[in-house]
Formats: structure tokens, C-alpha cells, sequence
């Protein structure tokens, strides 16, 4: 009978200590809430059981509570970023201290058309979890490649086509996918018709998907693509992105004003357009974009570009696979050394660039890149106060230093340098406002029955330090950041048994 008793006894002490070890909560206080909302900060406390917030305010400690003091600073959702290229990093660097550095706490991929399917993105955390939310959406041009084929781009898909690649998009909708993306500015895109994109985008909006795109141009044709942007929003009735609104023609810079009271203007006839902008003025990408008539080896072309559409003196090569010795140079300096112009220099390192590619065939990366300065900063002003203009990086890790700075440097800029927004109104860019855009729930605000995903911060001193000759810069005064309730980052670096919570969000 003792014998019954004791194992009784047992049984419900490991009953009450399951319990008690069950109910474990997490209390950040002593912090300066901004809750993601854009309403006025408030001093108070967080408490957050396994992933979840489950309260917010004048918060006391608890028995259960591990309490973690935030020394008065600032305690923000995780930053959303809503164009983010930082998963092709994911695989040699989990631990994402690219973004976890700046406070992003989510990526949003499938960009510009080129996408990863929802399985392969879910077979890959299982295989290497990260430090970092994924969402994704599905890829046009990724669409086109698989059914077209790679060598058959340059034309408009068939009917036939089409249906086989609305069916291929419906299948990753029913997996979760946020809706459809476009490149279409890009070769693999850009012959693609406005009924093709339409009728592909109609496919993502049964589902109650979204449309994002880096339109047909940010350049020459830039009214005419804003216009099929439009009109891609009007005949479809979905929530529309413009992929990091830009514009990258010198003719039309001072622009931006016009093209936001269009975009104003659409919004009150019921066309539901929103953007993301980054806080730079030069973008990163292939050689190619700066050619829009697509013709690669007219020096007319290329005349036209380093005279209208960039200034070669101050744009990079931040990638270059034939030449290595090139990469952190202007086209400028480049072309000096070949002791030619820059107009031919563009198009012999575009000539060496496709050799390269056809006698390396499975070379992984990249094989060029530029950051170009194509931007008025007046422009990128204007375009970050746009009161439906979310944050982004369009970044990865290196090359650009938007892939380790754009969060912070929008705090640093925006905020207390050039006073243009409150820190919850740029906080809110960051996060509410970027969950919405993309259509993920439960992200993106401090509030209870939301996730833990948080950033402490110190608003006085936060800053991006990335730049182009050191892309690589960790940010300053981000304290620490949590991903679904645990702890990814701390101070400058990953702490020790830091974990990796990341997990693929659904629509």
C-alpha cells in the first residue's frame, strides 16, 4: 500500500512540474513599447509563452516568468522585408546575421519573377532550420522557364501554355504561396503579353492571392509600365505590389510626385496599388537591365545607358565571376584600364560574362552584378514618405549594402537625421504596414495572440554601417532580436546555443 502512495506521490509531483515547466513564460520589461501600429510608444512590459505574446502593458513578474530586463529601450515587432533575396544565402549561412543584424525578422522571397517552389522551400528547413521567417511567392518567369523551356523566352506563352502555367500556379497557391510575382523587365520576362500576366494573375486571385512586380520599366517606358500595373490591378481586383518603386531614367528624375498622385489617384478609383522603396539611390542587379532594347552588343544601346540611365564614375561591379580583379570597381575605372570607353567596356564585360556562363555551366552565384547609381536621393525621399510604401532591402548578403543596412539606415536617415518620420511611423513601415502589403497574419505587430517576433533597440544610436566598400557591415544598436519567442541575436553577433526557429508562412 506505501508502495501504491509513493508512486502516486511520484506521478503528481511529475504532473505539477510538467505544468509548471508547461506554463514557463518569458517577460521582456522595462521597455519603451512601438507596437507596429504607428500610435505613440508606451513604457511597459512583454510576456510571451512559447511563441505567442499573450500580454502587453503594466506587466508585473509572475512565478513563471523568466524575466529579461530591456534597460529602458525601444521594443519593436521583427522588421518585415517584403523583397528580400537573402534565402539564396540561407544554405552556407542559417544563422542569417544579415538580417537578423538590422531587426528583419521575416523575408518575403520569390521575387522578380523567380521563385521556389513551396515544397523545396519546406524540404529545406527540414534539412537546415534558419534564423529567419520565409514566405514566398510564385515566380513568373519561373513559370515560363519550366513550361516554355530556357531556350524559348523570347516570345509570348501560347493559350496552351498559359493553362499548363496556371495550373502549375494554382497547385502552389493551395501550398500557401502569398500570390504571384513578376520580373518583367527581365529577358526570361520581358517578351511575355499583359494577357498572359493577367490571365495568370486571375489564377492567383481565386485564391485570394496577391500580385507583386518589378515592372516591364523603370526607365525609358516607365509611364507605360506603371500603366500595365494598373491595369494588371483594375481587371483583376487584387491587392497590387510595385516592386521597390524607382526611377531610373536622369531624364525623369523629379518625377516622383507625379507618379505618386497616380498612384493616389488609382487608389480612389479602387485599384488596390501599394509599393515597397528602398533607402538607397543606386540598385543592384545584371548588366543587362541596363540595356532596354535587350540588344546587348549595340553601342548605341550602351551609349544610351551611361549617358541617360546611370552614372558609370559612380556604379560598382560588386560581382564579376571572368575577372575578379574587377569587383569593388567603377565602370569607369574598368574602362580606363581596358583603356576604351565605357559605352564598349559595358559591352565586352556583357560578351565575357556569357562565355563565362556557357563554358561554366554549373557555376552556383551569380556571375555579375552591378550597383548602379541611377537614382535621384530627392526621388527615394519622396517614394519612402508615400504613406502605402512599405520598407524593403531587395538585399542578400554582399554587394549591395542594402542586404545588411536597409532597416537600420532607415532609422538612422529618416528618423534622426532627417526627421521626415516619427520612429512609429517608420517602425510601422517596417513592419504593420509590410504584413499587410504581403498578406501575412499575425506578424508584424506587438499585441497579444500575435507571434514573438521582436527587436530591442536603442533609437539613439541604431545604424546601418554597410556600405559599398564594405557591404558587409553589421549594424549598430540592435540589442536583440527573438524569431517565434526565441532568441536569434544578441548584441553584434549570434549568441551561443542561439537558436533557429524560422518557419515557412503560409497565406
Amino acid at each position: 500500500m506505501k508502495k501504491v502512495i509513493r508512486i502516486s506521490s511520484l506521478l503528481y509531483l511529475l504532473l505539477i512540474t510538467g505544468t509548471l515547466i508547461a506554463q514557463r513564460t518569458l517577460l521582456i520589461n522595462n521597455v519603451n513599447i512601438v507596437d507596429g501600429s504607428g500610435k505613440p510608444s508606451l513604457q511597459g512590459a512583454v510576456r510571451i509563452k512559447d511563441s505567442i505574446i499573450i500580454a502587453v502593458g503594466k506587466l508585473s513578474p509572475l512565478q513563471t516568468d523568466s524575466v529579461i530586463n530591456g534597460n529602458g529601450l525601444t521594443l519593436t515587432p521583427g522588421f518585415i522585408d517584403t523583397h528580400s533575396h537573402h534565402y539564396g544565402d540561407l544554405d552556407t549561412h542559417p544563422e542569417s546575421i544579415a538580417t537578423n543584424s538590422q531587426g528583419i525578422t521575416t523575408i518575403v522571397i520569390g521575387q522578380d519573377g523567380e521563385s521556389e517552389t513551396m515544397d523545396s522551400i519546406r524540404s529545406f528547413l527540414k534539412r537546415k532550420p534558419v534564423a529567419v521567417n520565409i514566405a514566398t511567392y510564385t515566380g513568373h518567369s519561373t513559370l515560363r522557364e519550366k513550361v516554355l523551356g530556357l531556350s524559348n523566352l523570347n516570345r509570348p506563352a501560347t493559350l496552351g501554355e498559359q493553362h499548363r502555367m496556371q495550373t502549375m500556379l494554382a497547385a502552389e497557391m493551395k501550398k500557401g504561396s502569398l500570390g504571384l510575382s513578376t520580373g518583367l523587365e527581365y529577358e526570361a520576362a520581358f517578351f511575355s503579353s499583359t494577357d498572359e500576366v493577367v490571365a495568370l494573375a486571375k489564377t492567383a486571385a481565386r485564391y485570394k492571392g496577391r500580385y507583386t512586380s518589378h515592372i516591364r520599366s523603370e526607365d525609358v517606358t516607365l509611364d507605360e509600365a506603371v500603366n500595365e500595373l494598373l491595369y494588371i490591378g483594375k481587371v483583376t481586383g487584387m491587392p497590387i505590389q510595385f516592386s521597390h518603386i524607382k526611377i531610373g531614367l536622369k531624364d525623369k528624375w523629379g518625377q516622383s510626385s507625379s507618379i505618386l498622385k497616380r498612384l493616389d489617384s488609382a487608389r480612389s478609383a479602387g485599384i488596390r496599388i501599394t509599393a515597397d522603396v528602398y533607402p538607397y539611390d543606386f540598385w543592384s542587379s545584371t548588366l543587362k537591365v541596363l540595356f532596354p532594347d535587350k540588344n546587348y552588343a549595340s553601342i548605341a544601346s550602351a551609349q544610351f545607358a551611361t549617358e541617360h540611365l546611370f552614372d558609370p564614375r559612380q556604379s560598382v561591379l560588386v560581382r564579376y565571376a571572368p575577372e575578379i580583379a574587377y569587383v569593388g570597381k567603377t565602370l569607369s575605372a574598368i574602362a580606363q584600364t581596358r583603356s576604351t570607353n565605357e559605352a564598349s567596356t559595358l559591352i565586352e564585360l556583357i560578351r565575357l560574362a556569357n562565355l563565362f556562363r556557357a563554358d561554366h555551366p554549373n557555376f552556383s552565384g551569380g556571375v555579375e552584378a552591378i550597383a548602379a547609381k541611377a537614382m535621384s536621393a530627392e526621388d527615394v525621399h519622396q517614394f519612402v514618405g508615400w504613406d502605402q510604401a512599405n520598407l524593403c532591402s531587395d538585399g542578400r548578403a554582399g554587394g549591395h549594402p542594402r542586404g545588411y543596412g536597409a532597416f537600420t539606415k532607415m532609422l538612422r536617415v529618416y528618423v534622426r537625421e532627417r526627421k521626415q518620420l516619427t520612429l512609429e511611423q517608420a517602425i510601422y513601415k517596417m513592419t504593420a504596414l509590410g504584413a499587410e502589403h504581403a498578406g501575412i497574419k499575425k506578424r508584424g505587430m506587438i499585441a497579444p495572440g500575435y507571434y514573438a517576433d521582436l527587436v530591442l533597440l536603442d533609437p539613439l544610436t541604431v545604424a546601418d554601417q554597410a556600405d559599398l566598400a564594405n557591404a558587409a557591415s553589421l549594424s549598430v544598436g540592435i540589442q536583440s532580436v527573438w524569431i517565434n519567442g526565441r532568441m536569434t541575436y544578441s548584441g553584434t553577433s549570434v549568441p551561443l546555443g542561439a537558436a533557429r526557429p524560422g518557419i515557412l508562412i503560409h497565406r
